[in-house]
């Protein structure tokens, strides 16, 4: 009797129940929008973190740079013969700096690894070479930061070391670019990981003294080097074994090489800039971070989250209108949904009082009645829940088929910030900002399906509960005074 009374009810009031089911449907699908929405922006955020940071990297220690001498002595100097005046002989000579960051020993590596809640801790190196070619007369080149006759070579430009030579004349070019140490026994941690490798292979675990190389694509196209190639570093010959592409953003360095080569090219044997940390429980990372700096001192620990809070750009006002703006508004029209369902639902009681109060005259129970209408209620809620999912799961489809372009502003934070060395974008990096595009996409989980579920079922029960309160308070009196 209960299905069948409430199947000619609702086809009887359909305008009523689709008026009451839209209204459900409207907050529902602007709670499923907003929370893909959101869930995009962190996923687009973790995929700027990965670019700086490395896959499976849950945090690095470092120790700060010293604050640079004011005496120009300790500047790099580039050596080279005296040539008369008028010369055309070119000379060229290079130098391997350690880029970002104090070293660290590399027992401090294992120190780390054995640390409470550490699943695995590996070192890297991270290198600056500076290259310097042309034609000198009667001088002396000496590297500095603040200008001098340079003439832009690759790898020139803004943030590139510049020169001036001490004593006689030059011509010449400057090529900076980076150079990063990498552990080959441990594959699955550092910078490397944040990029693919597109041609050729990456480094076995055997070639940990290997003169073999991996270069980053957009390096490789400018310099026109492929699988087979041949760096030079500082007179050492690396063969390219194989050229990565960076998953996000620019790579962290221009050039891979095994890490016992980078320390012998750099004179920094058993030494490392960063190390990068596993957790064993993600959950437990702020813990551990605090283990870390309790048991390490001298070092700076810096987990994703750190780094997170250095976002900025069109990604960072989105995922904050999304995240704040967007919780609220959701709040806001799902009260009013509830409200407004409710309230239509009352009076649809009020407008059905002589038949209500009919059926109390031939005996039915006022929680009858009330189940009766907390029944019809809890079908439009339901209704309004998938009509709410369709919609939410339009909107969201439609967010990602756009993917509208966002932009996430890194750095800023001086030569210590970034995770690899040398600011954010890694070893090898320069501190002044960079800009990274990244696509937005609205993913819809399986959790917001059900808490969409959810709040369809509360919103019939809401309305429910209005208007079996009001059906409640009908007496069969009220239908004679409604014939009257």
């Amino acid at each position: 009797m209960f299905f069948t009374y409430l199947r000619r009810e609702l086809r009887r009031r359909r305008k009523a129940a689709l008026v009451v089911a839209s209204g459900l449907a409207l907050g529902i699908a602007l709670v499923i929008v907003v929370s893909s929405v959101s869930s995009g922006m962190g996923k687009a955020q973790d995929k700027v973190l990965q670019s700086l940071y490395g896959l499976g990297t849950d945090m690095t220690v470092t120790k700060a740079a010293a604050a640079p001498s004011a005496d120009s002595s300790e500047r790099p100097r580039f050596q080279f013969d005296a040539q008369d005046n008028g010369s055309d002989a070119e000379q060229s000579t290079d130098r391997v700096l350690v880029q970002g960051f104090q070293t660290l020993s590399t027992s401090t590596v294992t120190k780390v690894g054995r640390q409470t809640g550490v699943s695995d801790a590996v070192g890297g190196l991270s290198l600056q070479v500076i290259k310097v070619s042309g034609q000198f007369t009667r001088g002396q080149f000496q590297q500095n930061q603040n200008g001098g006759n340079q003439r832009s070579g690759p790898g020139g430009g803004t943030g590139q070391p510049q020169g001036e030579v001490q004593g006689g004349g030059a011509n010449f070019d400057v090529n900076n670019y980076s150079v990063f140490g990498t552990d080959v026994t441990k594959a699955a941690l550092g910078p490397l990981t944040s990029s693919k490798i597109t041609s050729g292979r990456t480094f076995k675990s055997t070639e940990t003294d290997a003169k073999v190389a991996v270069v980053d694509s957009a390096y490789a196209k400018e310099k026109k080097l492929k699988v087979g190639s041949t760096v030079t570093v500082k007179s050492v010959k690396f063969k390219v074994i194989g050229v990565a592409t960076a998953d996000s953003g620019d790579a962290a360095a221009n050039v891979y090489i095994p890490l016992t080569q980078a320390q012998t090219l750099s004179d920094s044997k058993s030494k490392v800039t960063t190390i990068y940390v596993k957790a064993a429980d993600s959950q437990k990372i702020d813990s551990v971070k605090s283990t870390i700096q309790k048991n390490i001192s001298g070092t700076t620990v810096t987990t994703s989250a750190d780094l997170a809070d250095t976002v900025s750009g069109s990604l960072s006002t989105a995922s904050s209108l999304a995240t704040n703006v967007g919780k609220w508004l959701s709040i806001a029209v799902l009260v009013a949904a509830f409200l407004v369902a409710g309230l239509l639902t009352s009076s649809a009681v009020s407008r059905r009082v002589r038949e209500f109060g009919t059926l109390k005259a031939l005996g039915w129970k006022s929680g009858r009645v009330t189940r009766q209408v907390v029944g019809e209620a809890m079908v439009n809620g339901l209704l309004g829940g998938a009509l709410g999912i369709a919609l939410g799961l339009g909107g969201a489809y439609v967010v990602t088929a756009v993917s509208p372009t966002l932009q996430a502003q890194l750095g800023g934070g001086g030569g210590n910030a970034g995770p690899g060395g040398g600011g954010f974008g890694g070893p090898g990096r320069q501190a002044a900002a960079k800009t990274l595009d990244v696509a937005l996409t609205a993913p819809v989980s399986l959790t917001t399906v059900a808490v969409a579920v959810g709040l369809a079922v509360a919103g019939g029960l809401i309305a429910g509960a209005f208007g079996g309160w009001r059906a409640s308070r009908l007496r069969p009196a009220d239908a004679l005074r409604r014939v009257e």
